[in-house]
């Protein structure tokens, strides 16, 4: 720990980033928006967001139209509202399963034998599947649970690693028309008891364990612990993906390879409408009890689809790699939207820096992904191993880059830009939620793009920034909210209406108020500057933890970092870093000087950090997010709320004991 209160004379304000990507002919011909915009009859997305937030009902008709999905039977109309926007009903009636478009259309048709998905395992095993294969051993998985007496809207929990069967126990869930729960497969016991409890699953999907960065995770012994506390599961079906011993409940406890061996490889996929639950997804805030947000089958999974090809131009001739847990909601997004689209899919369960710190270019290499989506978590730990690690691949197949999760810095996003794509490829920064069913914002590959930067709503998004009075706001910050309801939003909260209602339509009549603070710059391109309850407030400025973590990320010694508030007595609050330090740097006092100097510079002298805590790691999400309400919690020794989901739930500790020796410091002698 480690402070410093000298005075600097002087501050500069750093200039809004330049454009540094304009599309190629190549990109504006291939591009699907150009083509809906053309026959929309629109002439920019501008143009677009403006005809659909006039008639969104009629937006979403056409979309699901231009993307030729299949209907059991047709809805009566695309929107109705005899609820109010929070409860709004989309393509009601109508009968629509999404396995049906997601695997059946392709597995029966011409692309059957295309390739849905190719696996590579942590221990460099590799499957492969085609459509139709897909759907023979979702079929079994169907006729498998059905022996079981699961039935349509019974919750199953699927708590696995990114393997195969993940994909398959989803899918099957879907076809028989029961909802699924994804569970993170780093939960521990008691995150998984409590979400099983709460959606009142009657089956359990796990693995006897799994290997991780070489080392063998076990995932049985925990799934055995939190049943003890859960009753209503009667089955838990184990894949054994390892040789690991595992206890064993008769009565209770069944292989999936027994279960599947002579199931039939045919299944009728169950009817079910448009607004019929598929999933329970549960939120993975750090306080309170999971929330679980109910999405449905013509929801969550058409929007995946709609933005993937909106945004990203996914085609049916791509490769999308996600780096994602199958827990976190870009695994289900990238299920159902990728193969809606009848693309093909890679799937990956390690680290993207096992064995090697190349890991992750050696997969986009060997399997010719052509999307790649990461964290920019994930780009500014790769970026610390250096250059050569990405130097030395072919990663020509690659045309997107991908990104969600967190709030980019300048170094890390110019990296991922410059050394990842050459300079050459668009980076799609995309920004929505779980409850959203996919992305409020995006960058397009029809658009110049600056770095960090979303080119502006997701078209079919009623997308605005308001002050703390609702008025709409522009070159300043204020509260991201969406105007008017969407296809994939979430369907409420699992049996707890009156906490979605307060959660998201409370501040503001019939508005969404989504939680992230952020910023339209003169030039129209938008920008989030961190979750607004992470907001800092020092003497009365208002600033988000991104804009602190960007500019002390400028420092060469930064490798990442992350901001919150201390309570101060007069200032309100003071800003704390807590910085991940370069491998070739040492923690000292006098970095953490010039650190604080860096951030003055870049901020002001009002915002200048009045410590520069180091540590080795910051706790983080396994799909890339940094907890920053952890890290404030631990530091004050505040109650931290569930931990089982971080990355490495052992650095709080860490943090505890240095917010200790900070409150000692500060204690009257």
């Amino acid at each position: 720990m480690t402070d410093a209160h000298e005075a600097v004379d002087s501050s500069t304000t750093p200039a809004d980033d330049a454009i540094v990507w304009q599309p190629s002919a190549d990109y504006i011909e291939r591009s699907r928006l150009r083509r809906f915009c053309e026959r929309t009859g629109n002439a920019t997305i501008d143009d677009l967001r403006t005809w659909a937030a006039a008639d969104m009902g009629r937006y979403w008709d056409t979309v699901v139209k231009e993307l030729g999905f299949v209907w059991d039977h047709p809805y009566s109309s695309a929107l109705s509202l005899p609820q109010g926007a929070p409860w709004a009903n989309w393509f009601v009636n109508g009968g629509f399963n999404y396995v049906t478009n997601a695997v059946d259309r392709h597995a029966d048709g011409p692309t059957g034998t295309k390739l849905a998905f190719v696996w590579e395992g942590d221990d460099g095993e590799i499957r492969s599947s085609s459509y139709r294969e897909l759907q023979r051993d979702v079929n079994r998985f169907a006729n498998a649970l059905r022996s079981l007496g699961v039935r349509k809207g019974d919750r199953v929990g699927i708590f696995l690693p990114a393997v195969p069967e993940a994909v398959v126990a989803i899918l099957a869930c879907g076809k028989l028309g029961a909802i699924f729960t994804p569970l993170f497969s780093g939960y521990g016991e008691e995150a998984v008891a409590t979400r099983l409890r709460d959606c009142e699953a009657s089956v359990l999907i796990t693995a006897d364990a799994f290997p991780r960065r070489g080392t063998i995770i076990p995932m049985k012994q925990i799934a055995d612990a939190a049943l003890r506390t859960t009753p209503a599961v009667r089955t838990c079906i184990t894949l054994k993906r390892t040789e690991e011993e595992v206890d064993w409940t008769p009565g209770r406890d069944i292989w999936w390879h027994e279960l599947v061996r002579d199931q039939p490889t045919t299944f009728d996929t169950v009817t079910t409408l448009a607004d019929d639950p598929y999933m329970i997804i549960y939120t993975s805030g750090t306080t309170g009890r999971p929330k679980g947000t109910v999405h449905v089958h013509a929801g969550f999974p058409v929007k995946a689809a709609h933005d993937l090809a909106m945004c990203f131009d996914v085609h049916d001739d791509d490769t999308v790699f996600w780096l994602t847990d199958m827990g976190w909601m870009m695994g289900p997004w990238l299920i159902a939207g990728g193969l809606m689209l009848n693309a093909t899919l890679l799937l990956y369960e390690g680290t993207p820096d096992y064995p090697n710190p190349d890991r992750l270019w050696d997969l986009v290499e060997n399997h010719k992904v052509s999307v790649l989506g990461v964290a920019p978590t994930a780009i500014r730990s790769l970026k610390s191993h250096g250059d050569a690690w990405v130097r030395k691949h072919d990663l020509s197949s690659l045309r997107i880059l991908g990104s969600t999760g967190e709030t980019w810095n300048p170094t890390a996003w110019r990296w991922y830009f410059e050394e990842v794509g050459g300079g050459k490829h668009p980076v799609i920064n995309y920004s929505g939620g779980t409850e959203i069913g996919g992305g409020i914002l995006s960058c397009f590959t029809i658009e110049p793009i600056k770095s960090c930067s979303f080119g502006g709503p997701v078209p079919g998004m009623d997308v605005d920034v308001v002050d703390d009075a609702g008025i709409p706001v522009r070159q300043a910050v204020g509260e991201l909210v969406i105007r008017q309801p969407w296809v994939g939003m979430t369907r409420g909260f699992w049996r707890d209406p009156s906490r979605y209602l307060e959660t998201y339509w409370s501040r503001f009549p019939d508005i969404w108020t989504h939680g992230d603070w952020t910023e339209i710059d003169e030039e129209g391109y938008w920008f989030i500057r961190g979750r607004s309850d992470d907001v800092i407030n020092v003497s009365g400025k208002r600033i988000g933890p991104a804009e602190l973590e960007s500019a002390a990320s400028t420092h060469p010694a930064v490798q990442e970092s992350a901001a919150i508030g201390v309570p101060h007595a007069i200032k309100g609050e003071t800003v704390h870093i807590f910085a991940v330090l370069h491998p070739e740097h040492t923690a000292t006092s006098s970095l953490a000087e010039e650190i604080r100097h860096t951030v003055r510079q870049q901020l002001g002298a009002s915002l200048r950090p009045e410590y520069v805590h180091f540590i080795n790691e910051l706790p983080r999400t396994r799909n890339g997010k940094i907890m920053r309400r952890v890290i404030r919690a631990a530091f004050l020794g505040l109650p931290t709320g569930e931990t089982t989901a971080l990355e490495n739930p052992d650095i709080v500790n860490g943090i505890i004991e240095l917010g200790a020796q900070y409150l000692e410091n500060q204690s009257p002698r």
